[in-house]
Formats: structure tokens, C-alpha cells, sequence
């Protein structure tokens, strides 16, 4: 038996009776716009992965909180794959990673892609002198001396993989850490 507010609801109303309802959304480009350079957020891939698969798919709605069905295979394919689409990773190459690293949040496949931006940052700044230097390096430069310039990195399945095993080996190791400390605080007693 629906709850009251659930009755009202326009998913509710179509998955129900099957009347056409209409998702209206305001000003999403506050939350989703994309300004100058800014990087996307894994929060705003999710948010327009979520948006694209409700349009492709109306009657996977949410009633409040319980979902009809959680994403399959498919679902977290096309919205990892719309993640690396402008680093041309294929949708082949998209299904190796999300099959190599099964069970993870969707957070984690955006994960690795940072990783390897981390890498080529570190490498960057090695390579122009250091952490050392790169306060004079970028800030007390002659007034005709260029700034040195960050080439990012070109993404490969290669590169995104081995982000996943060095997160995989941290997550294991955090959890073994917290496994451990229990360990140990029983010990004390």
C-alpha cells in the first residue's frame, strides 16, 4: 500500500496509471555549467548521467528514496564511458575497466582518471625544479620569461588500469589498517 506522499507523486502517477508526467528542472546550469575551464566534477557527470538515463529510460523512476532497479552493467557503462568521452577512451576499453574493477562507486572510475592527472602534475613540477622552487618558478620570473606550460596528460586504458590497482591497494590497506586497530584495541584489555 503507497504512503500518502507517495500517492501525489508524478512518478508515483506514471509507473501506477501510466499518465505522461514531466520533469521540469530551473536553472540547472547554477549546478552544472560549466564556466571557462572549470573541470567537471564527478557529482556533475553523475548528476547529467542520472539526466541522460532518465531520458532514455522514463520508467526507471524513484518513488521517494526506493528505486525500481539499481544500475546494471549498462548503466554504469554509458555513464563511465560519458566521463572519459573526451579523452577518447572507447566504450570497449570503458567495459574492460568497469569489468577489471567490479562493485566500485561510480566515484572511483573518476578516480582514476585524477589519478593520472595527479602523476603528470607531480611530473610537471619535478620537471620545472621542483616543490622547492615552484613559488620562484611560477611567481618571480623576469617579466618576459614565459610561464611553463602543463601538457595534460593523454589518457590510456594502460594508465587508467594502473590507477585502479594502486586505489584498489589502498583501500585494502585502509581497510586492513582499520581491521588492525580493532585488533589492537582488544589487546589493550
Amino acid at each position: 500500500m503507497p504512503l500518502e506522499s507517495e500517492k501525489k507523486s508524478t512518478s508515483f502517477i506514471y509507473r501506477r496509471i501510466g499518465k505522461m508526467s514531466c520533469l521540469m528542472i530551473n536553472d540547472i546550469d547554477a549546478g552544472l555549467g560549466r564556466f571557462g575551464n572549470t573541470q567537471m566534477t564527478v557529482n556533475n557527470q553523475i548528476v547529467v548521467g542520472t539526466l541522460m538515463n532518465l531520458a532514455d529510460n522514463p520508467t526507471r523512476v524513484s518513488v521517494g528514496q526506493d528505486w525500481r532497479e539499481q544500475p546494471n552493467l549498462e548503466d554504469i557503462v554509458n555513464i563511465v564511458h560519458r566521463m572519459y568521452e573526451k579523452d577518447g577512451i572507447s566504450k570497449d576499453e570503458v567495459i574492460n575497466i568497469v569489468k577489471t574493477f567490479p562493485n566500485q562507486a561510480l566515484d572511483f572510475y573518476g578516480a582514476l582518471r585524477s589519478r593520472t592527472y595527479d602523476r603528470s602534475i607531480s611530473k610537471w613540477v619535478e620537471d620545472i625544479g621542483g616543490v622547492e622552487n615552484l613559488g620562484n618558478t611560477l611567481l618571480k620570473r623576469k617579466k618576459l620569461e614565459k610561464l611553463p606550460v602543463f601538457t595534460p596528460p593523454k589518457q590510456t586504458i594502460e594508465a587508467l588500469l594502473e590507477s585502479g590497482y594502486s586505489l584498489i591497494k589502498e583501500q585494502k590497506l585502509i581497510m586492513e589498517t582499520k581491521l588492525s586497530k580493532e585488533y589492537m584495541k582488544n589487546m589493550d584489555d
